[in-house]
């Protein structure tokens, strides 16, 4: 008798799914590391992109960097036949709103919309910086290159933009460039309140700020390892009482480190290890970098999945200073300090991301366990529209990533024989045809 072993397959009643698919490795393979070295070197060309710089120079300024990006994002629809809604989304910021406002501003962001075959109005959010500074926040007249911090976070989102904008997916990819976020995170302040006044749907937030240094100044330099922040619970509830029960019900049942942007950054970590195996994803239980903040806050704080992307090892020197030489150290965040392979490498597990989440089912939205006093665990879940089966997931409370896991068909309920609930923590995803899951759902819910 022979035997046929086939590799990366499971099957599933009868029918084969692949548990990767060739659409995510052809998506890496397109990332262009030339395109991304162009576009750096063209914001940097700007001289300063600093919030409340130059608006009317054609070659100089934040006006000239943003009108630029838009016709980036104009350009990339024409190749894929305006498949992107591109438009400026603005925000008027008055003189005196904090120490770094000293004049009236328009903060002005570029926002570029694929929208999604059958979910147009479910979206997952690129974002990158389009402003820039020096050592003092509110001189807006310098040269403040912003190579790293965060030309390259920008020409990622336009990357991945000429990438998946090939491609057709169920949910909307919104690429974005935001700005005012070295004034006080304006930019990500007002998009999220245009998405709460729009009624927008969104899946999450993945916040590129500084993905192209490899060489750190606590001396280590490495092309492989980047860090996804994220913070343990996302909540706009205001309510004392509410508050209050949310409080309760983790003491006794936990879910302190599963709040919705932690399951985001362990989906981003989940897919980075399976299609790029090479890469080496840090997931930090921090909202940013100690006592810091970046564009995705603002989303968490209307309640949005949001997380932070970038480089494990930072170099200062090259981090919101002046351009100088000082005891043979050249500070400035300029553009010969840039690693395009690894800038690629990011753009990469970002645009994967995307497309995995784009490319799956919603959520379920109720999710309930049983089991306490048993020797198995049970769940149980809404149906999803568009998903052939679900995922059940578990892992040691002390795991930061999901080990463990267990597909099953079209059932909303199953028990997990033999696997003590007291043990484990646990969540569900739905699963599309193809194999591409949502984003993991902590439960919700007891089951008694």
């Amino acid at each position: 008798m022979r035997y046929l072993f086939l590799p990366f397959i499971i099957l599933f009643s009868s029918v084969i799914y692949a548990q990767t698919d060739q659409k995510i490795y052809d998506i890496i393979e397109n990332i262009s590391e030339d395109n991304l070295r162009k576009d750096v070197q063209t914001l940097v060309n700007f001289g300063t992109r600093h919030t409340l710089s130059d608006t009317i120079s054609k070659t100089r300024g934040i006006g000239a960097a943003r009108r630029w990006i838009k016709s980036e994002f104009e350009t990339i629809s024409k190749n894929c036949n305006d498949c992107l809604e591109v438009f400026y989304q603005t925000n008027l910021v008055k003189k005196g709103e904090n120490q770094r406002i000293v004049n009236d501003v328009n903060v002005v962001n570029v926002v570029a919309i694929q929208k999604g075959t059958k979910y147009p109005n479910r979206f997952i959010i690129m974002s990158g910086d389009i402003d820039s500074r020096v050592s003092d926040p509110n001189d807006f007249t310098s040269d403040a290159p912003g190579a790293n911090d965060n030309a390259t976070g920008m020409a990622g989102a336009l990357e991945a933009a000429r990438v998946l904008s090939q491609y057709k997916f169920e949910n909307s990819i919104i690429y974005v460039g935001l700005s005012g976020e070295e004034q006080g995170l304006f930019g990500g302040k007002g998009l999220a309140k245009y998405a709460k006044e729009n009624n927008w749907d969104i899946i999450g937030v993945l916040n590129n700020d500084m993905i192209g240094n490899i060489s750190g100044v606590d001396g280590v330099i490495d092309n492989r390892t980047f860090r996804i922040f994220s913070e343990p619970i996302t909540t706009s509830e205001t309510d004392p009482e509410a508050l209050a029960s949310q409080a309760r019900a983790r003491r006794f049942y936990g879910g302190e480190v599963d709040g919705i942007s932690r399951q985001l950054a362990r989906y981003t970590y989940n897919t980075t290890k399976t299609y790029m195996p090479e890469m080496n994803p840090m997931l930090v239980y921090r909202l940013d970098r100690f006592g810091r903040g970046g564009h995705h806050r603002p989303f968490n704080d209307a309640g949005i999945a949001g997380i932070r992307i970038m480089e494990a090892h930072e170099n200062y020197t090259q981090q919101h200073q002046d351009i100088r030489t000082e005891s043979g150290i050249n500070y400035g965040d300029t553009f010969e300090h840039v690693n395009f392979p690894y800038c690629k490498k990011l753009t990469a597990v970002n645009a994967i991301t995307m497309a995995s989440l784009a490319s799956a089912p919603p959520s379920p939205t109720e999710v309930g366990i049983g089991g306490i006093v048993e020797a198995s665990a049970k769940l149980q879940w809404n149906k999803v529209e568009g998903a052939k089966g679900y995922k059940i997931y578990w892992r040691d409370t002390t795991s930061p990533t999901w080990d463990h896991s267990r597909y099953v068909e079209d059932v909303t309920e199953f028990t997990l024989e033999g696997i003590v609930i007291d043990n484990f923590f646990f969540g569900v995803v739905a699963v599309s045809v193809d194999g591409h899951e949502s984003v993991v759902v902590f439960p919700n819910k007891i089951m008694r």
